[in-house]
């Protein structure tokens, strides 16, 4: 898309198929997730839905949205923090702030009525009242992975697996990959490295098993801890291809 930001009825707004090209998502997966958080984007305007016969998955029919700074900015926030993705916030939010710019080239306050100024200074307070509960709103849920690093408990594998939204079987890959867990030669059980330990992501859980022959085995299980599972969503968003888009 040649303008990431245009001026459509009178406002700036940029499109989802921006969003996807952007983000190097797919358009059907970026409209889906406008159309989970239909009703957060809807605080901050109507969510502008518009039929187009081109331009979507090689030009076949199909809808996408328009959004304003603010619904745009809300929607990326529901996306995961990869390179990809912070590297197009920052575009946009160049994109918006220069239209914005070359708008106020052209202002001129002579030309305005006294109720135009009027509805102008309530629009700017209007929207400031918006940004400001959305920052309400972001604030509890970046904190809450810090709350998370300080909680107890732990979670085996395929739980925390489950709880980071990916593939149990992908999850052990890459904390194999990235040097977390190994296995003895000849063994089935997955251990921890010792410093994984010593940073109080992992633990080693030992268990006792009564055989029916009344022998005893030990069998050791890794888990992570409500630290590890804080440093492991920050790992995956690292990764490669993970989680470019929240789970919808």
């Amino acid at each position: 898309m040649n303008n990431l930001v245009t001026i459509t009825d009178g406002h700036a707004v940029t499109t989802t198929i921006a969003v996807a090209e952007g983000t190097n998502n797919e358009h059907d997966s970026v409209l889906l997730l406008v159309r989970k958080y239909k009703d957060d984007l809807a605080e901050f305007g109507v969510v502008d839905f518009k039929s187009t016969t081109s331009g979507i998955a090689g030009g076949r029919p199909g809808e996408f949205a328009n959004l304003n700074e603010q619904q745009a900015t809300l929607l990326l926030t529901y996306m995961r923090n990869s390179d990809i993705v912070r590297f197009f916030k920052k575009r946009l939010v160049k994109a918006f702030y220069e239209l914005a710019q070359r708008a106020k080239q052209g202002f001129d306050p002579a030309n305005l009525s006294r109720m135009d100024l009027i509805r102008i200074a309530m629009d700017a307070e209007q929207e400031r009242l918006q940004l400001e509960k959305q920052v309400q709103v972001l604030v509890p849920k970046a904190d809450a992975l810090d709350r998370l690093a300080t909680a107890d408990g732990t979670f085996c594998l395929q739980s925390a697996a489950k709880h980071q939204q990916v593939k149990p079987q992908e999850l052990i890959r890459i904390l194999h990959r990235r040097e977390w867990i190994y296995k003895r030669p000849g063994s089935t059980s997955w251990l921890a490295y010792q410093n994984r330990i010593q940073q109080g992501y992992l633990i080693h859980k030992v268990t006792t098993v009564h055989r029916q022959d009344g022998t005893e085995k030990v069998c050791e299980q890794v888990r992570v801890t409500a630290k590890g599972m804080a440093a492991l969503a920050r790992l995956l968003d690292d990764e490669p291809g993970q989680r470019s888009l929240i789970s919808v």
